[in-house]
C-alpha cells in the first residue's frame, strides 16, 4: 500500500508540473489519464485489457465510441469517458449515462485527468446514477480516498467488494459535502432546526437572525477544539515530559503588539500544526508566531530572520509562503483548504527549518 501512496503522490506531482502545458483532450489522455490507470496495474496498450474507442452503441446511433473500456474475459467491466483537463465535468455526465445504459459495465468514470467520478447502478439495476459514488482530485488526495482508489487496483478488483461499499461511499459523501457547506454558511433549515433543541422561545425570523453567527461560530469552534485535542496529544507524546501550553491560552503567552490585529483560531491551528510537523527535528518551545494585519508569520527562536513561513488567509484563498529562498518571488507558494494538509508539505518545511539549525 505505501507503494502504491508513493506512485499515486509521484503521478501528482507530475500532473502538477504539466497542466499547464496540456492543451487537447488526446495530450489529456496520453500524459495524465493513461498514467494514472498503469498505477493502477492496468496494461493501457494492451487492447484485450484496456481498449481504446470502445464501440458502445446508443439506441439508433450506432457505432457510438467510449474513449475506454477496462476488460474482462472480453467484457467491459469499466468505461471511461475522458475531457481535456481544462474542461469542466459537470456538463459531461449524461454521455457517459448513454455508455453506460448499453454495455454490462457496472462502473463508469468520468475524468478530465484532474478530477475522476465514478459512477455505479445504485439506484435503478443496469441504469448509471445521475450521481456518482465516489469523487477525487488527485492533486487534493486524502488517505481515505486512496484507500478507495486502492480497491480499484487490478490485483484488488472485486465488483462485489466495491458494489458493496459504494452506497456508503456516496451517502457519507453527500453528508459531508451537506454539512461542510453549513459549516461555511448555515442555512435557514439548518438554523432552525439546531434553535428548536436549545430554545424554547418563538421561532421568529429575527430570532433565526440573531442565532445564525452564534450556531456558525459554535460549529466551528466545535470543530477547531477537536483538531486541537488531537494536536495538544501529539505534542505532548513527544515532549519527554515538558509542559505544553494548550492552544487556547498561545494567544495570551505570545500577545500581539498591535491591539487591531485578531489572531483567528484558524491562525493558531495552523501554528499547531507546524509545530507537529517539526517536532522530530526541533523542540516546539522553539516554534513561534508574530500575527501581522495581511500575513501570519511562524518563526524559529522568536528571532524574524528565521521566519519559517508566511500564512494567508484571503477571501478566495488560502495559502502558506515558505522562506525557502532569498528572492520573494522564488519561494514556494502551497495552497489549502484544510490547515491540515499542511502536513502534507513536511519535508518542505523541515528543510526550511534545517537551514537555520
Amino acid at each position: 500500500m505505501e507503494k502504491f501512496t508513493e506512485q499515486l503522490r509521484n503521478l501528482a506531482k507530475r500532473i502538477e508540473t504539466l497542466k499547464d502545458s496540456i492543451n487537447t483532450e488526446e495530450a489529456t489522455k496520453t500524459a495524465i489519464i493513461m498514467p494514472f490507470f498503469q498505477v493502477l496495474g492496468f496494461d493501457v496498450f494492451n487492447p484485450l485489457e484496456f481498449t481504446p474507442e470502445f464501440t458502445a452503441d446508443v439506441g439508433i446511433k450506432k457505432g457510438e465510441k467510449v474513449d475506454y473500456a477496462i476488460l474482462s474475459d472480453g467484457n467491459p467491466m469499466i468505461l471511461i469517458e475522458c475531457k481535456s483537463i481544462n474542461e469542466k465535468l459537470v456538463k459531461h455526465d449524461s454521455q457517459l449515462f448513454r455508455y453506460f445504459g448499453t454495455t454490462s459495465a457496472k462502473f463508469g468514470i468520468l475524468t478530465n485527468g484532474v478530477e475522476y467520478k465514478f459512477f455505479t447502478d445504485l439506484e435503478e439495476s443496469n441504469k448509471m446514477d445521475a450521481t456518482p459514488f465516489f469523487t477525487f482530485n488527485i492533486l487534493d488526495l486524502r488517505d481515505s480516498q486512496i484507500i478507495e482508489i486502492a480497491k480499484f487496483r487490478k490485483e484488488n478488483f472485486d465488483i462485489d467488494s466495491i458494489t458493496s461499499t459504494a452506497s456508503e461511499l456516496k451517502y457519507l459523501g453527500a453528508l459531508k459535502h451537506y454539512l461542510k457547506e453549513q459549516f461555511e454558511e448555515p442555512d435557514d433549515d439548518f438554523v432552525k432546526y439546531l434553535v428548536n433543541q436549545i430554545y424554547d422561545g418563538v421561532k421568529t425570523k429575527s430570532t433565526l437572525e440573531k442565532f445564525t453567527p452564534i450556531i456558525k461560530k459554535g460549529l466551528t469552534q466545535i470543530i477547531t477544539e477537536r483538531v486541537n485535542d488531537k494536536l495538544n496529544a501529539a505534542l505532548k507524546s513527544t515532549a519527554d515530559n515538558k509542559v505544553q501550553i494548550p492552544i487556547e491560552t498561545e494567544e495570551k503567552a505570545i500577545p500581539d503588539i498591535d491591539d487591531s490585529i485578531i489572531t483567528t483560531e484558524e491562525e493558531l491551528e495552523v501554528y499547531s500544526i507546524v509545530k507537529v510537523a517539526l517536532r522530530e527535528e526541533v523542540p516546539s518551545e522553539r516554534i513561534f508566531y508574530r500575527d501581522n494585519k495581511s500575513y501570519f508569520n511562524i518563526l524559529l527562536d522568536d528571532n524574524i530572520r528565521k521566519w519559517i513561513m508566511r500564512v494567508f488567509f484571503e477571501k478566495n484563498r488560502n495559502f502558506i509562503v515558505l522562506n525557502d529562498s532569498t528572492v520573494d518571488k522564488e519561494r514556494t507558494t502551497i495552497d489549502f483548504n484544510d490547515p491540515l494538509e499542511i502536513l502534507d508539505s513536511k519535508e518542505q518545511i523541515t528543510n526550511v527549518v534545517n537551514q537555520f539549525l
